[in-house]
């Protein structure tokens, strides 16, 4: 890099780089996440949308963070340690540099809770690839590198957005979607797997033991308690999959609609344990 090194050239491109890879992330996560069994919650990515301005701002000052305390001085130590040991700089260490940087911080996380070596190993080594590339592309001294890094960039991220898109609305990829039930498959007993069970019967009875029922308190938080009664239910398909509901009415159970979810071999009815956007559920499964 010789007289041409820039720590504000490396700096701008660290940070424009890891933001990119960031968003490409996040990208391929909600790609990936459609695939996934999950919840129907009424307006989360509506809510997600209104918070990208926030997690943008959020996300470049962690990247000018990163690129300051990690990708700096691993560029330089390793031109460093190239023109001493070898003579002249080798991009090969500069993933060395930034592994070594980044093994104390990660083997201290590690040993803060119940050790899994596999995982850190795994995090070290995702967390040691996404900070070299910054640091590799900030040694280029092509010019106009911080543009070109920005287009070619904003065009990946683009590309993989399109590419994902068209995977899941062909089926190349098969978006989690409901199973499709009908009342007489909901006849019988559902547990939750400890000791409570909902039971329904052909006839429309309902008859809860120990169910739980989720309720906030004046201060917000979730309170539980053990429902048991009888009453009657009935379901509504909705014309979705994702519409569909199970209408259980107990007088000593203040429930909402029931959700269905699951898959066609292993279906569940799920309440939302308290707010709807935190995905945290309580689930009955068919006995």
């Amino acid at each position: 890099m010789g007289q041409e090194f820039s720590f504000g050239r490396v700096f701008w491109v660290s940070m424009v780089t890891l933001l990119l890879e960031t968003a490409l992330a996040l990208v391929v996560a909600a790609v990936y996440s459609q695939t996934l069994e999950s919840p129907n919650v009424g307006g989360h990515y509506g809510l997600g949308v209104l918070a990208l301005p926030f997690l943008a701002a959020a996300g470049a000052v962690l990247a000018a963070v990163v690129s300051v305390a990690i990708v700096l001085p691993a560029v330089r130590l390793s031109g460093q340690l190239g023109r001493r040991f070898g003579g002249r700089e080798a991009w090969w260490w500069v993933p060395l540099v930034v592994a070594a940087i980044l093994a104390p911080p990660s083997e201290a996380a590690a040993l803060s809770g119940p050790v899994d070596w596999q995982s850190a190993t795994s995090s070290w080594s995702a967390a040691t690839v996404a900070l070299t590339v910054p640091a590799l592309i900030g040694r280029s001294q092509r010019r106009r590198l911080l543009g070109a890094v920005a287009a070619w960039g904003l065009l990946a991220v683009l590309g993989v957005a399109v590419l994902g898109a068209v995977a899941l609305q062909t089926n190349l990829l098969q978006a989690y979607r409901p199973p499709t039930i009908s009342r007489t498959a909901l006849v019988g007993t559902w547990s939750d797997g400890r000791g409570a069970t909902l039971t329904f019967t052909a006839d429309g009875r309902a008859t809860s033991s120990s169910v739980r029922d989720y309720e906030l308190d004046e201060d917000f938080n979730v309170v539980a308690k053990a429902c048991t009664g009888e009453g009657t239910w009935s379901y509504a398909a909705g014309g979705d999959p994702w519409n569909q509901e199970v209408n259980v009415d107990l007088p000593e159970c203040e429930w909402a609609p029931w959700n269905v979810g699951g898959t066609q071999e292993q279906t569940t009815l799920y309440h939302y344990v308290g707010d709807p956007d935190s995905w945290d559920l309580y689930k009955l499964r068919r006995v």
